[in-house]
């Protein structure tokens, strides 16, 4: 049985642990510095060692894996201090805050063979594993657009802006489903806070062939929304992760674009609507929180990579990090580029550790 201990034990923790108890591994300790939070984890799990100090955690050779969910500017330290004791290393999103400290992590995991692995936990969900069989298959066809929105009210984070809260979640979906990387970046967003960070923002990532992704996410909506539109030239997709029944609903409605240039040069646009059927697939319902850890158990166990490993979690933190510059700018558009091939030898090192 696999020995976890877990970093916070505030909003996160208390998920991670029941998830890893229903998962079949066993948590030997839970650290916090928050004292009221130990208290509330001892009422509900006394058998569970308990302690602030975490280098508790790293000297104890019974714990092979250390589970983080503390603020995002404590997970580099937190992560290469449990890296370079050994440990194989679950972080909750985003993986770092730059993506420089990503790197550096997806560099020590692959130096010492362990297991670096993120909690993007909707990537383990039977709806967006669906979303990416459709758009694999070439359902959709040719990809226009990805559009979400992901509000509610509260709550509010002191370290990191809505982006890194919110919109991490749909960076990281978008990620997995498209498989494509954006070439650009703009945001705005405002903070109707006095002194503090952006509460709400408008994000576009551009890709080439004209595809445009957008997202909205906001702190002060009224209402929770999690809606998520994904168009192609021969289908659409519904995704609304609040939905108790139909998940995901594929469309058969799009529009047919079809040109003549006349004998004056003039060119004319022929727009026919197509509306067909609509159907929700059946999805697997299993809670993907529970999915994800028993995915890093057997990562940990067989030594194999995680589909979430630290690329994707540093490819994230690259899109998050031109974000907050075009935000600072007003929503001038940033470049992005990505070093594929050297992240990818990097990763090719850490799977073949993972196999000695």
């Amino acid at each position: 049985m696999i020995g976890v201990g877990l970093v916070g034990y505030g909003y996160w923790g208390p998920n991670l642990l029941r998830n890893f108890q229903e998962a079949g591994a066993h948590v030997l300790a839970v650290c916090d510095k928050n004292t009221d939070h130990i208290g509330k984890l001892t009422l509900r799990h006394p058998t569970i060692h308990t302690t602030t100090d975490y280098s508790d955690l790293l000297k104890n050779p019974k714990i092979d894996a250390i589970a983080i969910a503390t603020p995002v500017s404590t997970h580099y330290d937190l992560a290469m201090q449990a890296l370079k004791a050994g440990k194989h290393v679950l972080v909750e999103k985003p993986l770092a805050y730059t993506s420089e400290h990503a790197s550096q992590l997806i560099e020590e995991a692959g130096k010492r063979g362990l297991v670096l692995m993120v909690d993007h936990t909707f990537i383990y969900s039977g709806a967006v594993k669906k979303i990416e069989q459709t758009i694999a298959d070439h359902s959709l066809g040719r990809l226009y657009y990805y559009d979400s929105i992901r509000v509610n009210l509260g709550l509010f984070q002191h370290d990191v802006n809505v982006l890194w809260d919110l919109a991490v979640h749909d960076l990281a979906i978008m990620d997995y489903v498209l498989k494509a990387r954006p070439d650009a970046v703009s945001v705005t967003g405002s903070a109707h806070v006095s002194g503090q960070i952006a509460n709400i923002a408008y994000m576009t990532c551009f890709f080439p062939d004209n595809l445009i992704a957008h997202f909205h996410v906001n702190w002060l909506s009224p209402v929770k929304i999690r809606h998520t539109l994904i168009g192609g030239d021969r289908k659409m997709i519904l995704y609304d992760d609040l939905e108790p029944d139909e998940k995901v609903k594929i469309y058969d409605r799009g529009v047919n674009l079809s040109g003549s240039q006349g004998e004056e040069q003039v060119y004319q646009s022929l727009v026919n609507y197509r509306s067909g059927d609509m159907w929700a697939p059946k999805i697997d319902r299993t809670e993907p929180l529970l999915t994800e850890m028993k995915h890093f158990i057997d990562c940990v166990k067989n030594k194999k990579q995680p589909l979430t490993d630290g690329l994707a979690g540093w490819r994230v933190v690259k899109v998050l990090e031109s974000a907050n510059q075009s935000l600072v700018s007003g929503g001038r558009p940033v470049e992005l580029t990505f070093d594929d091939a050297g992240m990818d030898n990097r990763n090719k090192e850490t799977t073949e550790c993972l196999k000695k």
